[in-house]
């Protein structure tokens, strides 16, 4: 803005736009300046400064707390009392003197929670037929082992939605007078859950089916005394775990097929090789080969060798990339995340398929930056005051997007992430966020997905505070279980059904409410949305 001003009149409508735009940064940064320098007066008057308070985080919660409490204003007590099923009625009488009138009743509700064991003697009748066969007859539906399903939900919601220990849990059961075992609850934990490990497989076939977009994340885990990392995939209706000892850009591609077991040659693996710049003597080795598909691992091993493609020493390896392809050609065979988003942290292994980039990360590498001197630290501080603008206008263009705020918001980034601060650290990483411009401005063209994976990290938080109660599994059934229990859960929450409810039906509790397979309502919310 140095130099003469320009005649106002003589500018078009655009010239004018932008000339605002360009004030409205500088007063921002001008005002990050002063407030810096004001600091900076008081520290060397030995004045007490404004506390500086780290921002929680780029989302502001202040407008949903204020959501919050007016729903629990209005839900008090009336409402509140609507919802409570009445199991039992006393009469409680009133000593009166001779000649008083009845007026009714005053109800006073008191909910409690009946804990105690239950033990049921089954006298299974025994026959004999005239052709000498034995006949007992069954146990009633639900009745599995010598341990009801009342207790075996109990075990299953203190273990996962209570996030408590097996060794605390056998010493509550004996507490409440079971006579139980650490290895008898080990076994109710773990064994014979091929119904929810199989549901919480189809959860995330249903919600890959139909995600307009996801978000992923990942964290450290332990599986039989070794280091692993579990994935986290979801979005607003679904959430879904894995633990494997790998997180390679393979084993997340494999993990996007939900249980399959295939790889195939498609239109969208070879798209995929020829991005990962696989070279084209080998693709044409597999694209004009007439089998495609292929069922496991060692048929397509057996492929490659046959075809001479695990011979090659090139860079890059051929095998690897042809083999990520193989991977993703399956998913999109599937039907698995058709224009769908991937939106992450920008760790390595999630960039495949349409990917975007989470804006609380790339906020957040600013936020990290320490500066030398006080020069350093207001250009920093006024970097990210420019960053906080913009992502708050993109939001903005979320609610209500247009092809001119669109434009205009393109031009912001520009200058925003070319500026050249002096700060030599911070201009490279100016530098190195401008080349990810098509994957943290996705938003533009698809304003339908989150700018941030704040979600996945609150659902793998469930998986941390595991790991650090309980350490890691030993067993396969036992993590398979593990993370099927914690993704069903946090599905459940997403729904707005009771996760207790879910395991009474699924146990086929007597007069458990019915509950319906997740799968379904994933598809019935992804439909009317």
């Amino acid at each position: 803005m140095a130099g003469s001003l320009p005649d106002i009149e003589e500018l078009t409508t655009e010239h004018l736009k932008r000339l605002v735009l360009e004030l409205l940064e500088e007063v921002s940064a001008l005002k990050a300046e002063n407030a810096a320098l004001r600091d900076e007066i008081a520290r060397l008057k030995g004045l007490k400064g404004r506390p500086v308070i780290k921002p929680s985080g780029m989302e502001k919660k202040a407008a949903e707390r204020r959501k919050t409490k007016e729903r629990r204003k209005q839900g008090r007590r009336g409402k509140k009392n609507a919802r409570l099923r009445i199991d039992e009625e006393r009469v409680v009488e009133a000593e009166v003197p001779a000649g008083s009138r009845f007026k009714g009743y005053e109800d006073y509700l008191v909910q409690d929670l009946l804990v105690r064991p239950h033990t049921v003697r089954y006298r299974r009748e025994r026959w004999v037929t005239p052709d000498g066969r034995h006949v007992v007859a069954p146990l009633p539906a639900g009745i599995a082992g010598h341990f009801g399903p009342e207790l075996r939900r109990f075990v299953l919601a203190q273990y996962h939605r209570g996030q408590t220990t097996v060794e605390r849990l056998v010493a509550l059961l004996r507490d409440l007078g079971v006579d139980i075992s650490k290895r008898q609850v080990m076994r109710l934990l773990s064994a014979g859950q091929e119904g929810f490990i199989g549901e919480a497989r189809d959860v995330l076939r249903a919600g890959l089916e139909t995600a307009a977009w996801i978000t992923v994340d990942d964290t450290g885990a332990r599986h039989k005394a070794t280091n692993g990392v579990c994935t986290q995939v979801g979005n607003d209706h679904f959430a879904w775990f894995a633990t494997t000892g790998s997180k390679s850009r393979l084993n997340f591609v494999g993990l996007l097929r939900a249980g399959h077991g295939d790889y195939v040659i498609n239109e969208a693996a070879l798209a995929y090789m020829r991005r990962r710049n696989l070279s084209g003597p080998v693709m044409t080795l597999l694209s004009g080969h007439a089998r495609k598909r292929f069922a496991d691992g060692a048929a397509w091993t057996a492929h490659l060798e046959g075809l001479g493609i695990t011979a090659l020493k090139v860079h890059p390896d051929p095998v690897k990339i042809a083999t990520e392809g193989a991977l993703w050609g399956s998913v999109a065979s599937h039907g698995f995340l058709n224009d769908g988003v991937i939106v992450s942290d920008d760790a390595g292994q999630f960039n495949v398929g349409h990917h975007a980039l989470c804006w609380v990360h790339a906020e957040r590498l600013i936020h990290k930056l320490v500066g030398f001197n006080d020069r350093q630290r207001r250009a920093v501080e006024r970097i990210r005051a420019r960053v906080w603008w913009f992502y708050a206008d993109l939001k903005a263009y979320c609610r209500d997007p247009t092809p001119r705020r669109k434009a205009a918001l393109k031009r912001r980034f520009e200058r925003i992430f070319t500026t050249e601060t002096g700060f030599a650290t911070l201009d490279r990483l100016l530098d190195r966020l401008r080349a990810n411009k098509d994957e943290l401005l996705v938003v533009l063209e698809r304003p339908d997905i989150p700018l941030h994976t704040n979600a996945s990290e609150n659902d793998i938080r469930c998986q941390v505070t595991r790991r650090k109660v309980s350490g890691g599994t030993r067993s396969d059934a036992g993590r398979d279980c593990r993370d099927a229990f914690l993704g069903l859960m946090k599905t459940c929450n997403k729904l707005g059904l009771s996760f207790w409810d879910y395991l009474g039906d699924r146990l086929e509790l007597p007069g458990a409410p019915a509950v319906p397979l997740l799968p379904d309502l994933i598809r019935q919310h992804a439909a009317s949305t």
